[in-house]
């Protein structure tokens, strides 16, 4: 479904009566303009309507008028999820037209290259490098195996767009013990090419993410903007260079395959039990998901992709190819 939203805020200030903190010197981050356009992209379960309310809160709290458009709804399965973020002093229309966009923020590799065209020549492009594989791309499971999806690599994407950054934000937000506070370390990273004060970023996600959380979520945020000022310094560092290729290497044998299930974090949605294609997991007497053939895993990632709360993890460690 799509749902606008407006908010209606008073016209900033110039700058001789600016009442907005100005950040640090000497920090590389863009001027703010008069407004924008924030396109934010992924899959159900990912975190794309907390980017678009902080970036919407955000905005307000500049005293912008502010208008957003989402479409969820069955995403939470992991389908596509997208969501469109407007501001500025007066705003008419809540959708962002193709090459309108002034950053595209994508927790979804391929989905990032999918929106691509909404980006304008000279906009900003922050993707996480993950790749959540839908299970209709993979019609062989076995190692090796050729898959019908996104084959360009971060380095390919980044040399295209004007201004990019592609990150391992997964495993960043993963070193902080969770790895769906992942947007806000995409957060990070746009904040490093907004001039609004570091402050209001911090005041806005604190207040947009559960009390419990709040710690996880700081760091995650600094973190991100630490590694994007750290990238406009350094260009070299705009991207994950340890990813130069996403075909599968010849002769690659079966891996061995860990499957583990946060039991605290399985509420028992069955939903890895009945999309496994090898039917090798199964609800226990707690309606907890557990790994019942394990020699039948192929560590295909469809139930790790497809959890909605991020409960199953899968980690595979390959010998080494045969070669004649």
């Amino acid at each position: 479904m799509s749902s606008p939203v407006k908010s209606k805020g008073a016209r900033p200030k110039t700058k001789a009566g600016s009442d907005t903190a100005a950040e640090p010197a000497g920090e590389p981050v863009k001027p703010a303009r008069a407004g924008g356009n924030i396109l934010i992209v992924g899959v159900g379960g990912q975190g794309v309507l907390m980017i678009a309310k902080v970036v919407a809160l955000l905005a307000q709290k500049q005293g912008y008028q502010v208008k957003q458009s989402e479409v969820h709804g069955m995403a939470k399965r992991g389908g596509i999820v997208f969501s469109h973020v407007r501001y500025g002093p007066e705003v008419w229309s809540p959708t962002i037209v193709k090459g309108e966009a002034d950053a595209l923020i994508a927790l979804e590799w391929a989905e990032g290259l999918r929106w691509l065209d909404h980006l304008k020549h000279e906009g900003v492009f922050i993707a996480d490098t993950r790749r959540i594989v839908p299970p209709f791309a993979c019609r062989s499971r076995k190692a090796g195996a050729p898959i019908n999806y996104a084959k360009e690599t971060p380095a390919d994407i980044v040399s295209r767009v004007a201004d990019g950054f592609a990150l391992d934000a997964s495993t960043i937000a993963e070193g902080f013990g969770d790895a769906r506070a992942a947007n806000t370390v995409l957060l990070g990273v746009l904040s490093a090419s907004l001039a609004y004060p570091e402050a209001d970023w911090l005041e806005v996600i604190e207040a947009s993410v559960p009390p419990k959380s709040r710690d996880i979520n700081r760091n995650a945020f600094a973190a991100g903007r630490e590694w994007a000022l750290a990238a406009r310094a350094n260009p070299t560092l705009r991207f994950d260079s340890s990813i130069t290729s996403y075909e599968a290497p010849a002769g690659l044998l079966q891996p061995k395959i860990t499957l583990e299930i946060n039991a605290a974090w399985c509420k028992g949605c069955d939903i890895c039990v009945k999309l496994c294609p090898e039917r090798c997991l199964a609800l226990n007497a707690e309606q907890v998901a557990v790994l019942k053939s394990p020699d039948a895993c192929t560590g295909c990632h469809i139930c790790e992709w497809l959890c909605p709360d991020f409960a199953i993890s899968i980690r595979t460690s390959h010998p080494e190819p045969v070669t004649a």
